[in-house]
């Protein structure tokens, strides 16, 4: 989507700098034995998906302020996609959500195939009412008192797999609104069978060689209480369903100061995590970019995750994607952003010293085992990752590759602009 000679002129004017500094960092790392083509192989290799609706701008309660060149269905969303690859090198796969991006699933493929992309998981939507849906989801989906709507909502999440076995998913997400907004307004037990006996309908539909992800969420848009709550229920809904049940970790689904990195490690140990929504918050569910509020939590994630990675966990698997709603800045531009804050937590969690870390660990020594994490995250692992992309075809700074293409000037063009009014993320 972006033009290879457009992408070369703009790191041609970088690259002399970018190699100086790459080699002044591999000559530094190299005092600390750590070899810098080996940690950027690594970096190269790691992926992070795009959530197709985050290529759309987003919203509040209380109002959305649409930007130019708003994508108008799901094939427009896939070249803005192809576009944050083309340029980061680093997002090969999006993560539909159906009924939004419902589309014959030879057209998907297709689309993918022309843009380089692939998909990652399949996102079911039983948190809102369709069109031409006929039972309504304003007292819950898969745990509604009422069977009729909780068959309708297993029917929806069924026909997500079989899109995704079309077009070549290998997951399912589920994530509910549902809960109750009043004590008394529902009984905890009751509710909580019923949604259980309708994940395992679902479940029952998986391909063997697929995997479902259950999200959890303290509130929002149910107040007082949340059917999946916390990692704790999401960890008994995947015991109970099954080998091919995982919990999803969305790092913007917890209250503040909740030690998530903890959370990843006991998913971890116990063989349950399945993957991660990537954002950031401060408040709650803020849906923010991905590093801009509190990058070294980012990287406390990811010292885990290299852990695992380096020890070789059982079942260890996880799949990686953004979930970022863009209020005030273009949504290409701050997805690019996030997918390189992803992949700068990896790139800084593998010059972690491991054994170092372990003697100070077992020594007690609280000190010298925390400026060992320091250590690491404070080193400017920039070059690394800018020299990957440069190797890769990609631009050497993104975000000025893409301005001075003038894609959004170009689609904005071609497409209608889109009205503002109204509430709502999508």
């Amino acid at each position: 989507m972006i033009d290879q000679s457009a992408i070369a002129k703009a790191n041609d004017a970088a690259e002399a700098g970018l190699r100086r500094d790459y080699d002044a960092l591999g000559e530094h790392l190299h005092r600390r034995g750590i070899d810098i083509g080996a940690i950027k192989h690594k970096v190269a290799g790691y992926g992070v998906a795009v959530p197709s609706w985050g290529v759309g701008t987003g919203g509040t309660r209380f109002a959305r302020f649409p930007g130019p060149g708003e994508p108008r269905n799901i094939f427009d969303k896939l070249d803005d996609c192809a576009v944050i690859h083309d340029l980061t090198g680093a997002t090969p796969s999006v993560s539909l959500h159906i009924p939004w991006d419902k589309a014959d699933p030879a057209d998907l493929k297709g689309k993918a195939e022309e843009t380089g992309l692939s998909f990652d998981a399949m996102n079911s939507n039983t948190f809102q009412d369709q069109a031409d849906q006929p039972l309504s989801y304003k007292f819950g989906s898969l745990s509604n008192a009422d069977a009729a709507t909780r068959q309708q909502a297993v029917e929806h999440n069924i026909e997500c797999i079989e899109i995704g076995r079309a077009i070549g998913s290998k997951a399912l997400t589920v994530w509910i609104g549902d809960g109750s907004n009043f004590p008394g307004q529902t009984n905890f037990t009751r509710q909580f069978e019923r949604y259980l006996d309708a994940m395992k309908d679902v479940y029952k539909a998986l391909p063997e060689d697929w995997r479902i992800f259950s999200e959890h969420k303290m509130y929002e848009p149910a107040f007082y209480s949340t059917v999946v709550q916390d990692w704790g229920t999401n960890y008994m809904i995947a015991k109970e369903l099954g080998p091919k049940a995982f919990c999803l970790v969305d790092l913007g689904h917890h209250a503040p100061n909740v030690n998530i990195e903890m959370i990843v490690a006991r998913l971890v140990q116990f063989g349950k995590l399945g993957g991660f929504h990537f954002n950031d918050s401060k408040y709650g569910d803020d849906d923010l970019d991905t590093g801009s509020i509190d990058p070294y939590r980012l990287f406390l994630v990811f010292n885990e995750l290299v852990d695992a990675e380096m020890r070789a966990a059982e079942g260890f698997d996880p799949a990686h994607m953004l979930d970022q709603s863009h209020n005030v800045t273009d949504p290409i531009e701050s997805l690019m952003v996030s997918a390189m804050e992803v992949q700068r937590a990896y790139a800084s969690a593998l010059l972690v010293d491991r054994a170092k870390l372990k003697g100070y660990q077992e020594e007690n020594d609280a000190l010298m085992a925390t400026g060992t994490l320091k250590k690491a995250f404070r080193t400017d692992v920039e070059p690394i990752l800018a020299m990957a992309r440069l190797e890769k075809g990609a631009a050497i700074d993104p975000v000025s590759a893409f301005r001075a293409s003038g894609y959004r000037a170009k689609v904005a063009g071609e497409r209608p602009a889109v009205s503002g009014a109204g509430g709502g993320i999508v």
